[in-house]
């Protein structure tokens, strides 16, 4: 029979490769909208998929082990005793794989106490005595010793699974020197470190095969181990046992008893429905019509697809008529992607469902379109805060957007934003984006243009809202869209910095720093550097001969929380000084990066990133101005740099009180944090009150500090050893604590073990306004990414409402002042604060506005308590 004429078998090792595609796909990028993590289960498949296409296998089977417990664990207690513990996020794909395998007709085979590879082994020796080109994928080396003639093996490279190296007799040869069958003599002397077998100490490759050659067998060799002279004869000697047990454990079993034969491995048609249904439920479409295709399935087979309403549209090139003549004759909402260079808009695209036009931007268009792009007509723009800011940069004055797949692809899926449109359009659509090549200066694919990006970002919209839940599409259009106009008018606006200020200021800090630095070389003798780990830790702990912090991969840690922990249970002149040098160090570290931001107009134009965080609070960059420290004298002097703007009278700061409290006193429904914040007493010496059985007077400050830290804590999951560290008090005084607090407010308990069991069977936390967070490791087998999704689960609806509701009393604000024609202006969001820039003669009414609508923004079971102050510059306005 010619080899060509022959059946081909491919046997797979399941476990091998889809370890190696986990650690190959960035887990980030392939989730599913509940969270389940899928990228072991894509890469594998995708591998899979190439190798049916290349190699037609008539038969196939892909073999999986059942846990690290074997008959070679039996016979060597270490044997991958070294193995890490298999990540949570892994484990789970497993039973998914085997499911697709299953719906795509390729048998799975495992069996208690054998390893995978003795399945592969098997079922390679039984197929090529049966006749059978023999093919077998792993990514153990062990299964080396299986290549003959008839046994081809293809191995990963290390960039993962995506190639594979074919190794037959010669190319074994070729590699290591000696045929397939000694590889295994091989590795018995050199050991195997994934395996956790030591080999012989200063015994490598070379080494290896240069003996065998010699003495031709392993056990001729073992015999004959007197002859090898020198250090490296000497240890061969001393583990003749060690290389007889590695030997003895890498050769691979033959004659597994399994269910089925090779006959029985015959390929079927795989099930093209349940292939779909496996296929969505882990939202793998591109990957989807390559397995019908590599599976020669014909169309009437292809699976479901929601046609698009037309093919990629040609976009016309209108002119400036024309273009508004197109918009104003769409039935529906227009898609509109807008080209910015420099900040400016350079070329325009719109579409509707099956047409799209587009024109290269000027005076003329801008003029004819303008007046539309204002209007009320209802619009879809794929991340739109850049091109918003660029049409206002024009003099035009967007409105009416409907919709943006990018934010709301984040509310879908906040743990694994899709970053780009062209995410989206994979995700969404099944289909590829157009996108050229910006590696190459000469693109050989053309991207989208202008047009066909707007009529993506169209189709993109619908696909999503049929996905979105009612109250997640409100969150978007009643809350995330209209802080998206707002934020576009604060980044375009920035806000005055002083230069002079923060340059004196950088100065003294470089001044005190070095001082610092002097002082704390004398007290140990010599230089160091101050910002190197490695160099303090032989201060620390071999010099000074402190106790060791906690152990790190390169050490002891030497961070700075660490350090003051370190310093206030062993205190040293040399650990003081260094952390004064720290702190000096890291605020000139910020005032650089903000002096370094500051604009030609003297502001800082900081970017809001909105899809940044799970709970839906802004962050922000370029530069970071939610990281300036407000603690300390010192730290307040770089606030004191942010001033009022010329033409502008003072800055006004108002800024929520205990808002994440007065939302647990709303969600718990508890009567007595109800009632501390509708008496209108300081809440902590209430609370303290009712915890210590004391008058509210008589809470001391100590008192009032504990109770602080156990309210703000318990809204962060914090248990009684974190309220230990955190109060520097005994761990049983913190428990007592805990349980005098939940005595008095018992409806907090409770709604926190409610709201937590609740998300484990929802699947995800909400909060008051309807955003949604999934928490799909609450029901992990990993103790400690459950733990860590219950504190975050605590901590979400919570954290979220407030997030929510500053966001609406941002835009409330930002659109009253426009709708009052005022110059008053908001120009940061900072935590629960907000800073606006006051017009000459707008106080009055820029206070009232401010109050009214922070105050108003929600409607709680308390009352929402807004702080005011006044200031020429940020500091001086504090309250």
């Amino acid at each position: 029979m010619t080899d060509s004429a022959k059946p081909t078998l491919l046997v797979v090792d399941g476990h091998s490769l889809a370890y190696r595609a986990f650690y190959a796909l960035p887990i980030d990028n392939f989730s599913t909208k509940d969270g389940q993590h899928t990228n072991g289960i894509y890469g594998f498949l995708a591998m899979l998929v190439n190798l049916i296409k290349a190699e037609r296998p008539t038969h196939m089977a892909v073999a999986f082990d059942t846990s690290r417990q074997s008959f070679r664990t039996r016979e060597y207690a270490e044997y991958k005793a070294n193995r890490s513990e298999t990540p949570a996020e892994f484990k789970g794909q497993i039973p998914l794989l085997q499911d697709c395998l299953d719906a795509m007709g390729i048998t799975v085979l495992q069996k208690e106490d054998i390893e995978a590879d003795d399945i592969l082994a098997t079922l390679a020796t039984q197929g090529a005595e049966r006749g059978y080109e023999v093919l077998v994928c792993s990514g153990d080396r062990d299964t080396i010793q299986l290549v003959n003639d008839d046994i081809t093996l293809l191995y990963p490279n290390v960039q993962g699974v995506s190639q594979l190296k074919r190794y037959d007799p010669a190319a074994v040869v070729e590699k290591y020197g000696l045929p397939p069958a000694q590889y295994p003599d091989i590795a018995a002397l050199v050991g195997e470190t994934s395996d956790n077998l030591p080999g012989v100490p200063k015994v490598g490759e070379k080494t290896a095969v240069k003996w065998l050659t010699q003495f031709g067998t392993l056990d001729e060799l073992l015999e004959r181990s007197g002859e090898i002279k020198g250090v490296v004869g000497g240890n061969l000697r001393e583990h003749l046992d060690d290389v007889r047990r590695n030997r003895a454990l890498n050769s691979l079993l033959r004659d597994v008893e399994l269910p089925v034969t090779v006959d029985e491995l015959a390929v079927r048609p795989l099930d093209a429905q349940a292939v779909r249904d496996i296929f969505a439920r882990l939202e793998f479409r591109t990957l989807l019509p390559r397995v019908f295709e590599a599976a020669g399935v014909d169309e009437a087979m292809a699976p479901v697809q929601q046609a698009p309403a037309a093919s990629m549209p040609a976009p016309a090139e209108p002119d400036a008529a024309g273009l508004l003549a197109f918009v104003e004759g769409a039935t529906g909402e227009v898609g509109v992607t807008v080209v910015t260079e420099g900040g400016l808009p350079v070329r325009i695209g719109v579409a509707t469902a099956d047409a799209a036009a587009e024109a290269t931007w000027s005076d003329e268009l801008a003029a004819a379109i303008g007046p539309w792009l204002a209007s009320a007509a209802a619009k879809v723009m794929s991340d739109a805060k850049p091109q918003v800011k660029a049409l206002r940069r024009a003099g035009i004055r967007f409105d009416a957007l409907a919709f943006d797949p990018i934010i709301a692809g984040w509310l879908v899926r906040p743990s694994f934003p899709d970053k780009t449109l062209a995410d989206l359009v994979e995700r969404y659509l099944d289909e590829k984006l157009p996108e050229a090549d910006p590696t190459q200066l000469v693109p050989e694919t053309e991207g989208a243009t202008p047009g066909q990006l707007a009529w993506f970002a169209l189709r993109v919209a619908d696909a999503l809202r049929a996905e979105m839940p009612a109250a997640v599409a409100s969150v978007l259009t009643d809350i995330e869209l209209p802080t998206l106009q707002a934020l576009a008018d604060m980044e375009l606006a920035g806000v005055a910095v002083s230069h002079d200020k923060l340059s004196e200021f950088s100065g003294e800090l470089g001044r005190r720093a070095d001082g610092i630095a002097q002082e704390a070389f004398a007290t140990i003798g010599r230089e160091v550097n101050l910002g190197s780990p490695k160099q303090l830790q032989e201060v620390l702990f071999e010099d000074l001969g402190l106790p060791k912090t906690r152990k790190t991969k390169t050490g002891y840690s030497t961070d700075a929380a660490v350090l003051a922990d370190l310093q206030e249970k062993s205190p040293h002149p040399f650990l003081d000084l260094l952390l004064q040098h720290r702190e000096a160090t890291k605020l000139r570290q910020i005032i650089e990066s903000l002096d370094g931001s500051i604009a030609a107009d003297a502001r800082i134009h900081t970017t809001y990133v909105q899809t940044g965080s799970q709970t839906g609070r802004l962050s922000s960059t370029d530069p970071n101005l939610q990281n300036i420290p407000v603690r300390t004298v010192e730290s307040r002097r770089i606030r004191a740099a942010f001033e009022v703007g010329e033409g502008y009278e003072t800055l006004l700061t108002a800024d929520y009180s205990q808002i994440e409290m007065r939302i647990m006193a709303h969600l718990s429904e508890d009567p007595g944090l109800i009632e501390a914040f509708n008496s209108g007493e300081d809440l902590h010496r209430f609370v303290g009150a009712r915890v210590f059985g004391v008058e509210p007077e008589d809470v001391t400050p100590a008192m009032r500090t504990k109770v602080k830290a156990m309210s703000y804590g318990l809204v962060y999951g914090l248990s009684a050893f974190g309220l230990s560290k955190q109060l520097r008090i005994e761990q049983s005084e913190a428990k007592q604590l805990m349980l005098e607090y939940f005595a008095r407010f018992g409806a907090v308990r409770d709604y926190l073990r409610s709201s937590v069991e609740q998300a484990r069977i929802d699947g995800y936390t909400e909060t008051i306004f309807g955003r949604r967070r999934p928490f799909p490791d609450l029901g992990s087998p990993n103790r400690v990414l459950r733990e860590n999704a219950e504190r975050a689960a605590l901590n979400a609806p919570i954290q979220g409402s407030a997030a929510d509701i500053m966001k609406i009393a941002l835009f409330r604000i930002h659109r009253e002042f426009l709708d009052a024609d005022m110059r008053s202006r908001v120009l940061l969001q900072i935590h629960d604060e907000l800073v606006v820039e006051v017009a000459p003669g707008e106080w009055d009414a820029a206070e009232r506005i401010v109050r009214d609508r922070m105050g108003d923004a929600a409607e709680l079971t308390v009352p929402l308590d807004v702080q005011i102050g006044r200031g020429e510059d940020w500091d001086e306005a504090a309250h």
